[in-house]
């Protein structure tokens, strides 16, 4: 899967993903470090990458409308030291198919995954 990692995940986190199989940009690879949120996201879009971060702005579904974009996967641990958060998010991608979260807005807690998805032609929700 085409990942892009937002400015506020370490730049270690990109080899561990690398290893299980992800093609993996981070923010600093591309000079977004300190750009506005609306950039890394256009560059997501632009690249078909899977957006992670921490960052909440990003799950604001108003903004970030499920459809208008390749996926964000917004990162919720219980602790922000960087090793327990590269922890959380290696044991998360290493059990799951993120290919179904491709236009998706994801919400990943310990105990529970939330995901948006992109309303169906029926104009319903799919779950």
């Amino acid at each position: 899967m085409r990942l892009k990692l937002d400015e506020n995940l370490s730049r270690h986190l990109k080899p561990i993903l690398a290893a299980l199989g992800h093609d993996v940009m981070t923010a600093a690879d591309e000079n977004l470090l300190s750009q506005p949120d609306t950039a890394v996201a256009w560059a997501a879009k632009a690249e078909s990458r899977l957006l992670f971060t921490l960052d909440v702005e990003f799950g604001d579904l108003r903004k970030n409308a499920p459809g208008t974009h390749p996926g964000v996967v917004l990162f919720r641990p219980r602790t922000f030291g960087p090793l327990a958060i590269n922890e959380f998010i290696r044991a998360f991608t290493a059990v799951t198919d993120l290919r179904d979260f491709v236009g998706c807005v994801v919400v990943v807690e310990p105990s529970r995954v939330r995901v948006r998805r992109p309303l169906s032609s029926q104009g319903e929700s799919r779950k």
